[in-house]
């Protein structure tokens, strides 16, 4: 279908048709099982490699089947999917003809004339319009969002300002590569050079918070900090085929030092199934930013055949619907925390978080339909919570839909668009072919070690209702990171406006090897969120 657009495509998009069945052949040896990681079923990776790419594209957030869907769907006029694309056609960005103001310096933060605003309004108008061009096929919306991208690669330089600049970098370096890899195979679309700004304006900053945490001790950066940056690292490196950039991010989920790290970001599992996310004692609006941010990582690893969302027994399904239940206004636990702040060789101190922060029942954004189709459809385990809020939140609008500050263009949103899918039923759930994000897809190989625990569905009455009295509508509160010394003061006046808005270590002949995790360490229990040896 969609002819015009069909015309356009290069020789990349081979892929699509590849990834199907080289997926299967991958899941089909023993070598995925020697790595002692599931991997989701149709991962393209071979299909990239036997066309001398190391990944399968499109791959990051939205595979060729996952497009081919929305398409189908929405010509069907089936739900919610028509529902969904009607929020995307509704918003201002999504229309062709939208004029780019490129850059050569952005800046975010105080002391710099801030103009950040410019790149993500430009950002999400290109994914919103590539986005509308797969499902209706009108080549002028492709042509608005390669207009964009090539107008940015060709004028954008540097990142700067404040602290604030890795956000920057992070959020708008993974959304830019995500609106450019639905346009990559056009003719008139400059890859080379994109790639080039991807290398040298965005991961490199985000690599570097990774690394050095602008100077600070590992934790005096709160979750959300680190899940930007790796999802930025991760989509340059999916987006250039640059493996050790993917590996780090990997490595990074599982085992990093800050507080974006798996382990860290969600520190203590309850036995209940529900585990407490850490900046759930900051605030509401960064906690659903975290879950939104991890969300993302993990749909990008998945595309690509990395069972993220499955590792350490499905820990972030069950941070997630802590998240949920907390977010519609249910009593959830919460373990004292102190984190270690400070610059290293300067000024120190501590905070503590002692309770869940207060939430406004009425708080969304457009996170909870990827993951929750991801649970509940892929993999066919019980989300009561996720499954709640995503209904809620339906259909999810995107950039322009939550308010007119930075907070509501922190996602590229449109999941009952873009995520619903039809579940996997039968004994056979997990056969399914197609790319990574398929129709449907199946739960990865090895799925079976997702235990019931790791449903992360809790017992009786409590998982059809939210539970307990629930607090009273509020705004998130102020970060704690406005003091005058915290290197991580961001963003306060911008908060409450958002608020009050509404290892990879081989491959062998195409096939990914992830790296078997615990092989020369001992695993040590981790309270408290903090820094730790390795």
């Amino acid at each position: 279908m969609h002819e015009t657009r069909r015309r356009q495509i290069s020789r990349r998009s081979l892929l699509r048709a590849t990834g199907a069945t080289a997926g299967a052949v991958t899941l089909g040896t023993g070598i995925a099982q020697a790595a002692g990681r599931a991997q989701p079923q149709g991962a393209a990776r071979a299909a990239g490699s036997a066309q001398g790419s190391g990944y399968a594209h499109p791959g990051l957030l939205h595979t060729g089947a996952d497009l081919d869907r929305m398409a189908a769907k929405v010509k069907a006029g089936a739900a919610p999917y028509a529902a969904g694309f009607a929020r995307l056609t509704a918003n201002r960005h999504a229309q062709s003809g939208w004029t780019a103001n490129p850059q050569a310096t952005v800046y975010r933060g105080a002391g710099s004339p801030q103009n950040y605003a410019i790149l993500y309004n430009d950002v999400h108008a290109a994914y919103q319009n590539a986005l509308r061009y797969h499902v209706d096929g009108d080549t002028a919306h492709a042509d608005t969002a390669v207009a964009i991208l090539n107008s940015w690669s060709s004028k954008l330089t540097s990142l700067e300002g404040s602290a604030d600049r890795f956000l920057a970098a992070g959020l708008y370096g993974y959304q830019i590569a995500n609106a450019a890899e639905l346009v990559r195979d056009r003719e008139d679309f400059e890859l080379d050079r994109f790639r080039t700004m991807l290398t040298t304006v965005f991961a490199p900053v985000s690599e570097s918070f990774l690394k050095d945490h602008n100077n600070a001790v590992v934790t005096n950066y709160w979750t959300n900090w680190d899940l930007t940056a790796m999802a930025c690292v991760l989509a340059t490196g999916i987006f250039c085929d640059d493996e050790a950039r993917v590996a780090r991010v990997v490595e990074y989920f599982e085992n990093g030092a800050g507080l974006g790290s798996v382990r860290n970001a969600i520190p203590v599992v309850g036995d209940d199934g529900l585990a407490e996310w850490l900046e759930a004692g900051r605030d509401q609006g960064h906690a659903l930013l975290g879950v939104g941010l991890m969300g993302t990582v993990c749909e990008m690893a998945w595309n690509q055949g990395i069972d993220l969302y499955g590792y350490d027994d499905s820990r972030f399904l069950k941070g997630a619907q802590y998240v949920a239940k907390w977010s519609l206004g249910g009593d959830v636990s919460y373990t004292a925390n102190t984190r270690r702040k400070g610059a290293i060789g300067g000024w120190s101190g501590s905070e503590t978080a002692s309770d869940a922060a207060p939430v406004d029942p009425t708080m969304t954004r457009p996170i909870w339909a990827m993951i929750s189709n991801h649970y509940t459809k892929r993999r066919g385990l019980s989300a009561p919570y996720l499954t709640r809020i995503a209904a809620k939140a339906t259909p999810e609008g995107g950039g322009g839909d939550y308010g007119p500050n930075s907070g509501g263009y922190d996602q590229l949103g449109f999941g009952t668009l873009a995520f619903t899918r039809d579940k996997v039923t039968g004994s056979g759930a997990g056969a399914g072919g197609g790319t990574g994000g398929g129709t449907g897809g199946g739960k990865p190989a090895g799925a079976g070690s997702a235990s019931p625990s790791g449903s992360a569905s809790p017992s009786g009455p409590a998982a059809n209702a939210p539970g307990g009295s629930a607090p009273g509508p509020g705004s998130a509160t102020t970060p704690a990171g406005g003091n005058s010394g915290d290197l991580a003061s961001t963003g306060t006046g911008d908060l409450a406006a958002w608020t009050a808005a509404t290892g990879i270590t081989a491959l062998a002949g195409g096939l990914l090897l992830l790296r078997r995790r615990g092989k020369t360490q001992q695993e040590q229990p981790r309270t408290g969120g903090g820094a730790h040896s390795k």
